[in-house]
């Protein structure tokens, strides 16, 4: 009977986990939050730093966006300015894209990148196209009203 005890063990392990994970701290749950590293945790951190989040958009127009910043291979940040910025969760992880190597070719139709819109990555120097990927709404983090810094 001892040799069940390890067996039993691992699944009351499998059983309790969801509702442990459901105690953690708030950052710690959102979308791809906990899976990060902390020198990724970090990054987003700082890219977010003073901002609140605002309600999801589901396309943005392209004229609103500078930069991509790639976080995670599954969180990317579309810069418009200093107090504003967009971070968008992919549907799923895109394996090599926090590498920030690869390319990455957007398929878009009309002026806006929307959730739902693919792209794949390109390797930089063999030309081999890699995953394709899925976009997730764009949540917008904005400086609040009156905060100068």
């Amino acid at each position: 009977m001892a040799r069940f005890k390890p067996l039993c063990a691992a699944a009351l392990a499998l059983l309790v986990a969801p509702a442990i994970a459901s105690c953690a701290p708030g950052g710690a749950t959102e979308t791809g939050a906990a899976a990060l590293s902390p020198k990724q945790l970090e990054r987003l951190d700082k890219q977010l730093a003073g901002k609140v989040p605002g309600e999801p958009i589901r396309c943005l127009p392209n004229y609103r966006t500078s930069e991509t910043i790639r976080i995670s291979d599954d969180i990317l940040l579309y810069r418009s300015s200093s107090s504003l910025i967009y971070r968008n969760n992919l549907r799923g992880a895109c394996p090599g894209l926090a590498r920030d190597s690869d390319i990455m070719v957007v398929r878009q139709f009309g002026s806006s990148t929307c959730e739902g819109d693919f792209f794949h990555l390109v390797d930089r120097s063999s030309g081999i196209r890699g995953p394709t990927c899925v976009l997730g709404e764009f949540v917008p983090y904005r400086k609040p009203a009156g905060d100068a810094g």
